[in-house]
């Protein structure tokens, strides 16, 4: 049964691991051409890095293990653990994948890869721990004092929403790119590629279920309730985008990864006509929020909307599972509302202010913007020094 159980998890890492390039091309269709190898770069490097802080600290902050083990001891049980840590990295380089798209267009290259593994080191593996593992006895006392502990099945607040608040701390950190905004009102930066862009939240939506239905990380624990309660949220969130939108095709495209995000939490626990329901709201939710954010916050410039669908859908879907989970709203219950407020407010105030912290040194200390000379010319050029796509004839 082990060897079996570790199939399992190592199918749903390779599924999470495809979600990588789903981030990468979705980044690629949404920015300028200028800035299309950067997006990529950007994705692939940031899964280096991240790699290497979580293995060698972020992972031990959050669960205790290392593996300065022989490689006698770290094979035992088929390499259980091993593709253990493999799983639950996809998770954890996510949160730079979600972050890169915020800043997209106008930040600096090493700096930022230096704030990722900073970031997947120690602020969300801080984060992680105290939810997934019962570290600093936060999940004890909502237990003892509400009657359960905080529940989030496969992320929309551990991942989902942590990624998206640090990002909102490094879009502020940031600032607007160069000609975003002129006389206050917001100059529209089209697309590069609409078909890239399908092409990310495609791969995105599919990988989704090895992130979602996977997070049982054993074969014993999967449930056919996940898959799809992730279906539904899935599919409300494209209707609403769709009708909230306006026909879109950026807003079509990103309402299936808002249910997504927001089923995470209680994927586990939810009536599917409950996930149908959260996954519409956060559809809703992401459509709204960054157009007001777009044209009324010019300082804030959230490219690819991460913020709004990472960070605000996925503690939507914290708090929603505090709802729709519930015994009486047709979920399986062993949830409550209290309980799932405090967790989510908890993630979110540890990731704005390890956010902050970790972008506002590097800033400090090396500058996070490319110069203006540097953004006009576009990041792929300034920093990688070839094109997307070659000009000669």
């Amino acid at each position: 049964m082990q060897s079996a159980n570790t199939m399992f998890i190592l199918l749903g890492a390779i599924m999470v691991l495809a979600m990588h390039a789903g981030f990468a091309f979705l980044e690629v269709g949404t920015v300028r051409h200028k800035n299309q190898v950067n997006a990529l770069v950007k994705i692939i490097t940031d899964f280096g890095v991240s790699t290497l802080a979580y293995f060698f600290i972020g992972y031990q902050i959050a669960y205790g293990m290392d593996f300065f083990a022989s490689a006698t001891q770290l094979t035992e049980n088929n390499g259980y653990e091993l593709v253990k840590f493999f799983f639950l990295l996809t998770f954890a380089a996510a949160i730079p994948a979600i972050v890169s798209g915020g800043i997209a267009e106008r930040a600096k290259f090493y700096p930022i890869l230096i704030a990722s593994a900073l970031t997947v080191a120690f602020v969300y593996p801080f984060f992680e721990g105290i939810i997934w593992n019962g570290n600093y006895g936060l999940q004890s006392w909502l237990e003892e004092t509400f009657g359960a502990q905080f529940h989030d099945f496969a992320g929309s607040v551990v991942v989902h929403g942590v990624g998206g608040w640090i990002a909102f701390a490094a879009v502020a950190l940031l600032g607007s790119r160069r000609g975003r905004y002129r006389d206050g009102r917001v100059v529209a930066f089209a697309p590069s590629n609409i078909p890239f862009l399908a092409l990310g939240a495609w791969i995105l939506t599919v990988g989704w279920f090895g992130f979602n239905v996977m997070s049982a990380q054993t074969l014993d624990g999967i449930s056919g309730l996940v898959a799809v309660n992730s279906l539904m949220a899935m599919v409300g969130g494209i209707i609403v985008a769709m009708i909230v939108g306006k026909n879109d095709p950026g807003f079509i495209h990103n309402g299936p990864l808002a249910g997504l995000v927001a089923v995470c939490a209680g994927s586990d626990l939810l009536h599917p006509i409950g996930a149908l329901v959260i996954g519409g709201v956060a559809g809703g939710l992401f459509v709204y929020i960054f157009t007001l954010a777009q044209n009324k916050f010019p300082k804030f410039d959230d490219v690819l909307g991460v913020w709004p669908l990472h960070g605000l859908c996925g503690a939507w879907g914290g708090i929603a599972a505090g709802i729709f989970g519930t015994e009486a709203m047709g979920g399986l219950g062993g949830v409550t509302f209290m309980s799932q407020l405090v967790g989510t407010l908890a993630g979110i105030v540890v990731a704005t202010v390890g956010g902050f912290i970790v972008y506002g040194i590097v800033k400090a200390v090396s500058g996070i913007r490319l110069d203006e000379e540097q953004e006009f010319n576009g990041a792929d050029l300034s920093i990688h020094k070839i094109g997307a796509t070659s000009d000669a004839e």
